[in-house]
């Protein structure tokens, strides 16, 4: 039994498919299927069923897994001893939506890199369903996105917050007596795709104002969302701080109302088991950076 065979089990084991456990060892498939061989021989068990469509978990291999863990992370922990400031190494692939890319990503990337010099970073940006996805499927260490997931698999801790307010061009703003109004006569709702946790915020609100019918425009940039409203396309959320910008311009008005927006817990989440010091490092430091008052530069006002 060597480190490179348990590395092997507890990758395929936990990902969605070998395919994505060999792409996180950087192996091919077929050297990844032979370590795990080779760790079923030395042991002499069965650790996968592949009998299926795709290879599963035996009961020994079940057994197994939470002891491999403990063995990986004892092994990091010995390389860390003995190289307490040489940093974290290898790769980290993570996922943020668009605000988060838009606002403070690059000082996260920039902390990460002084702090960790040969860790490997690939951050991918998505909305927030496609992201837990892929922490879930092991093609990602961890995702920031807004709300907790509901996925039994993954954990969630809480690392920011964001205010989004109603706006919409001053010129559609001044022909109704109020946003409800303004919905109600036909006006679309320009927002992000359903799967974004900030879809949840506008139905609530609208829920709380009994409106059941709405026309919607949903577009996955919010560089773009921006621009719709702006020429007048129809109304929409944005981060409090954006809309502040574009309303000094003139360009847009913040739009009050009775019932505001709830504030979006944007949290930090991690597939349930992962100890390794990667991800306490990854969630102190995204605690630490996450903000989204951070100025996002928009093209018109550049």
């Amino acid at each position: 039994m060597t480190f490179k065979q348990l590395e092997a089990f507890y990758w395929a084991a936990t990902c969605a498919n070998f395919a994505i456990a060999a792409q996180r060892l950087h192996v091919s498939i077929s050297s990844l299927s032979k370590r795990i061989a080779e760790l079923e021989e030395s042991l002499g068990v069965q650790l996968f069923d592949r009998g299926g469509h795709r290879a599963v978990l035996t009961e020994a291999g079940h057994g197994l897994l939470p002891r491999a863990l403990e063995l990986l992370d004892a092994a990091a922990a010995i390389r860390n001893s003995f190289a307490p400031d040489a940093g974290l190494a290898g790769r980290c692939a993570f996922g943020v939506g668009e605000l988060s890319a838009m606002t403070w990503l690059p000082r996260f990337v920039a902390e990460v890199r002084a702090r960790h010099p040969q860790l490997v970073l690939e951050p991918y940006v998505d909305t927030g369903a496609v992201l837990a996805a892929r922490v879930d499927d092991g093609e990602l260490d961890f995702a920031v996105v807004a709300g907790r997931s509901a996925r039994q698999a993954i954990l969630s801790q809480p690392v920011t917050q964001a205010r989004f307010v109603w706006t919409a061009a001053p010129a559609l703003a001044d022909r109704y007596p109020g946003l409800p109004d303004l919905i109600r006569a036909g006006q679309p709702i320009v927002a992000l795709p359903p799967s974004a946790g900030t879809t949840r915020l506008i139905d609530d609100w609208l829920l709380a104002h009994g409106i059941a019918k709405n026309e919607r425009i949903s577009c996955n940039n919010w560089g773009a969302i921006a621009g719709m409203l702006v020429a007048s396309v129809g109304v929409g959320i944005l981060p409090e701080g954006w809309a502040q910008k574009l309303a000094r311009a003139n360009l847009l008005r913040i739009l009050d109302d009775t019932h505001p927006l709830a504030t979006l817990t944007y949290t930090f989440q991690w597939r349930r088991g992962d100890s390794r010091p990667l991800i306490d490092q990854m969630l102190a430091l995204a605690a630490d950076v996450a903000d989204f008052s951070a100025d996002a530069q928009l093209p018109w006002l550049i």
